[in-house]
């Protein structure tokens, strides 16, 4: 299997991330290479940068040092209080300088641990979300729900939120990862044309 992960894939971890840890979005900021993500925890006013590289400048595909000591003196000047550094794969002297800075790293080999039951409840709150934005209220029950009916499917939401159910039953952490994925993408697309009718 190739360990190599696409740019789609890279920008989803942080947005994964994003939602778990549950930090407020504050600006998104996109150039060739790199994907910035500005955020802070719900309960501090801290600031956190989340950068994704989706193009390391090596042909090998590695994140080099100097994109570490980039990202650390951007942090350091633009008083960020965290950085996560997200990319494919990172060299050595890379992983070593981040750990040196106090940068996390996030790439196909190195995840960060979130428990089954988080991750869940990150999903539970963005499928109450996206029903209030699609039906205008959240089902209370089961059979509040028209998404299923007579075995079929007719909501992607509530497509996904019976297969997490049935990921969290299993403890399939990374499926439930790319539930909350799926999820993020169709909350976007909710939330597109209320953006572009500014």
């Amino acid at each position: 299997m190739n360990d190599a992960m696409t740019r789609k894939e890279l920008v989803e971890n942080a947005e994964v991330i994003s939602a778990v840890r549950n930090y407020a979005n504050n600006g998104i900021r996109m150039k060739d290479s790199m994907v910035d993500f500005t955020v802070s925890p719900s309960e501090s006013d801290g600031k956190i940068l989340i950068r994704v590289i989706t193009e390391a400048k090596s042909s090998s595909g590695y994140v080099g040092v100097e994109a570490v000591r980039e990202m650390s003196e951007f942090l350091e000047k633009r008083n960020y209080d965290k950085g996560i550094l997200i990319g494919k794969r990172f060299t050595e002297a890379a992983r070593s300088e981040m750990e040196r800075t106090n940068i996390e790293a996030i790439s196909k080999m190195i995840q960060p641990h979130f428990k089954v039951d988080r991750l869940y409840f990150a999903i539970n709150s963005r499928i109450e979300n996206l029903c209030k934005m699609k039906c205008s209220h959240a089902p209370k029950k089961e059979s509040d729900c028209r998404g299923y009916v007579d075995g079929n499917y007719s909501c992607d939401v509530r497509l996904i939120s019976d297969n997490a159910s049935f990921h969290l039953k299993h403890g399939w952490t990374d499926f439930l990862k790319k539930d909350l994925a799926r999820l993020l993408t169709i909350e976007k697309h909710l939330q597109k044309p209320k953006h572009e009718s500014r």
